[in-house]
């Protein structure tokens, strides 16, 4: 079943929210590969159990990429996205560690037609949620999304 939804269908307030998945080691371990990006306060449980954290931080980079995987995920865009246009004021509030579960809350900012009668801007704020409803990381996105052909 298609949940697409398209630029008519959105309104200025609206938010969704996603399942929830658990951060886990091989998340982490499939990360730092991916990114080249093993610092210490990733891969050394020794150096990162001598810092104000404790343990080991998941890559801020992490968040973002799972927060557009949950996005797509919705579906509500699955047919309809044309771009995503950026990625901007992104916010890491709390630190994500192995066991973290998060989730995505995107809500609807902003909705602008234009002059296209083929597509609109949207804007949007992603939110990835914990287990305990804190807000980890926060963000904006742009994106071009279809219009319903009339």
């Amino acid at each position: 079943m298609d949940h697409s939804l398209y630029f008519e269908d959105l309104v200025v307030g609206q938010h969704f929210e996603s399942a929830a998945r658990t951060v886990t080691e091989s998340d982490m371990t499939f990360f730092s590969m991916l990114s080249g990006d093993w610092n210490p306060i990733h891969c050394d449980q020794e150096f990162a159990g001598n810092t104000r954290f404790g343990e080991r931080l998941v890559h801020g980079a992490f968040g973002i990429a799972v927060a557009t995987g949950m996005m797509h995920a919705l579906g509500i865009f699955e047919k309809s996205a044309v771009a995503m246009m950026s990625i901007s004021n992104w916010s890491f509030l709390k630190p994500i560690t192995i066991g973290t579960t998060l989730r995505l809350r995107l809500t609807i900012l902003e909705a602008e037609a234009g002059e296209s009668k083929r597509v609109g801007r949207v804007n949007r704020r992603l939110e990835l949620l914990n287990q305990n409803d804190e807000v980890v990381q926060s963000g904006q996105s742009d994106m071009l999304i279809l219009k319903k052909l009339a």
